[in-house]
């Protein structure tokens, strides 16, 4: 898909000429019409989508996640800085139906991801196998994954969190109405930038003969934009690699991922959604403040959906295809045994970097001691959906750039979306440079998981296993 800088193509439908042809009841051409037109075949069925939203703002006095924080000394809600909500999606095409849940919190746990799909299948009628629930990564927000010293996981705010999900899927499930589904996209300028080094390429020099050698950063931003005649509401949905990391203090929020909402909504009238990228070696921002400067990072990203809504243009007509799997991420078992026997070696001495300080590594230690020198991979559950030749590539990863990249670069389904975050949180997948730097994403990390490290080419892996997927359902 060409961004926003090339030419118009002949033939191209803007947003402007998709908000003229609504006004004058023209609408654009739908998949039955389509089939009938094209083809002159009975009508194939139409691509249906529905939104719902229900308010989860936390109360005061729970944790929030994002940064360490010693016993004692926790990072509390205060306050509300902007209210946070579970954002669903819903689409359907004849009998097959898929859930999309975008929830502002830090993280998800496996078994509250399952639990809540199974709950969605009960009380909407939507299988568990198609409910994907992808959380946003706020910092402003707690965690519902375990995560030591970085925030309690509030079990009574998580139920509350969870009935509020079904409701948010049984509203959009209510709300479904045949749909237009356009895709544009825009390279956003200083919305993000890679965190881990002075000296990056960009998507825009990405090319075949890319490797994970060097750091790269993924600046574009997609936006899947549902049009549905006949008075329903339109909406949007964005994907972008950057974390919601601006702000610091005891208020609430989605970060800045609040200020794009508000925005969105005052200048093009539609409810717009947040799909967490590729965002492991990547911040907000230019790069000055560090963490990014909300209004600075909002308005770059809103400039990149103006533009990416200017470029829009129709899916190919198709149908709506969803697939599971599980990749076995390969660990370091070694290096994790090697590890506490160098804490039991010299408690005192490992009290920093990797051991962050003293209390983290002894409660690190006393942990890692029961873990099963046999158990050498973990279970990653991932999921791709097909909507046309459009893929989505669900992952509980924080992958760094190059492998949301690959994935795009070399997926059966194009264009391709990675979203991170979903289903479960099993932490970075860095590049091979990163464990032999010792960076804080391969070593430190998941020690606040509670996992030992991965090896250092388990994100080669995982792309690898994640193109087998999007072929399979490819092929559908």
């Amino acid at each position: 898909m060409p961004d926003a800088h090339r030419s118009r193509d002949k033939g191209r439908i803007t947003r402007r000429d998709v908000l003229k042809r609504a006004a004058a009841g023209g609408g654009l051409l739908g998949v039955g019409a389509w089939a009938r037109r094209c083809c002159g075949a009975e009508a194939a069925p139409q691509i249906e989508a529905g939104m719902g939203v229900v308010d989860t703002s936390p109360p005061l006095g729970i944790e929030l996640a994002g940064f360490h924080r010693a016993p004692g000394n926790e990072r509390r809600v205060t306050g509300v800085r902007h209210a946070t909500v579970a954002r669903a999606l819903v689409l359907r095409h004849g009998e097959v139906a898929a859930a999309i849940v975008s929830l502002d919190v830090c993280a998800v746990s496996r078994q509250y991801a399952q639990e809540t799909a199974r709950r969605v299948a009960r009380q909407v009628g939507i299988p568990a196998e198609h409910v994907r629930l992808c959380a946003t990564h706020t910092h402003s927000m707690p965690s519902f994954r375990y995560l030591r010293q970085w925030g309690a996981m509030p079990a009574e705010y998580m139920a509350d969190v969870q009935e509020k999900i079904v409701r948010a899927v049984a509203a959009a499930r209510d709300d479904l109405a045949p749909a237009e589904v356009l895709l544009g996209r825009h390279r956003v300028v200083d919305g993000n930038f890679n965190r881990t080094t002075s000296k990056w390429k960009t998507d825009a020099e990405f090319g075949p003969d890319s490797t994970d050698e060097e750091r790269w950063l993924d600046t574009m931003l997609s936006a899947l934009l549902f049009r549905r005649p006949g008075g329903k509401g339109d909406f949007v949905w964005y994907h972008f690699s950057a974390h919601p990391v601006c702000y610091t203090d005891g208020n609430a929020g989605p970060d800045w991922p609040a200020l794009v909402d508000e925005k969105v909504r005052n200048d093009h009238k539609l409810t717009p959604s947040f799909l967490q990228g590729h965002c492991g070696d990547v911040n907000p921002g230019g790069g000055k403040p560090w963490l990014g400067e909300p209004d600075q990072v909002a308005g770059a990203v809103c400039a990149g959906i103006d533009a990416a809504l200017d470029a829009a243009r129709p899916l190919e007509p198709g149908g709506l295809w969803s697939e599971t799997a599980e990749v076995e991420l390969p660990l370091d078992i070694p290096l994790f045994r090697q590890r506490l026997e160098a804490y039991r070696a010299d408690p005192p001495k490992c009290n920093r970097g990797s051991y962050v300080d003293a209390r983290f590594a002894a409660d690190w230690a006393e942990s890692a001691a029961r873990w099963d020198p046999g158990r050498t991979t973990l279970a990653a559950p991932i999921s791709a959906l097909r909507l046309g030749r459009l893929g989505l590539l669900f992952h509980p990863a924080e992958l760094y750039s190059f492998y949301g990249l690959a994935i795009g670069r070399d997926s059966a389904l194009d264009p391709t979306l990675a979203v991170g975050y979903t289903d479960a949180m099993v932490g970075y997948l860095p590049d091979p440079t990163a464990y032999e730097r010792g960076e804080y994403a391969a070593l430190t990390v998941p020690g606040i998981l509670d996992l030992p490290p991965f090896t250092p080419v388990a994100a080669r892996h995982f792309t690898a296993e994640a193109l087998g997927l999007l072929k399979r359902i490819a092929k559908k």
